[in-house]
């Protein structure tokens, strides 16, 4: 008799014990805890790196595209692609050679 009333008496805090556990656990390892947290703002940094490396290049690459639009078109940057093209160089031309894998741009 004494143990069944001590059980009764310890049950309710035991459950209200492992349900508060169950939350706590999901707080920090649940998929909207804080660990998840953590690793979402992590990706995020690396996302955002990513971006700014590929809207340099693709800056980069536009201001070159403009130049060689119909309604401005440059000299120089056509003078360039098509040499770079037709493998051929000016006999006034100084060419520098760049090892094998290195790009010019």
């Amino acid at each position: 008799m004494e143990w069944r009333r001590r059980a009764r008496a310890g049950a309710a805090p035991l459950i209200f014990l492992a349900l508060t556990g169950y939350f706590v656990l999901n707080a920090l390892e649940g998929p909207h805890g804080l660990l998840q947290y953590v690793k979402d703002r992590a990706t995020l940094a690396a996302a955002d790196k990513t971006y700014a490396r590929v809207s340099a290049e693709r800056r980069h690459w536009e201001i070159r595209v403009a130049a060689l639009r119909t309604d401005h078109l440059d000299a120089d940057a056509l003078d360039e692609r098509a040499r770079a093209m037709l493998n051929l160089v000016n006999p006034a031309d100084i060419v520098v050679f760049y090892g094998p894998g290195k790009k010019l741009f």
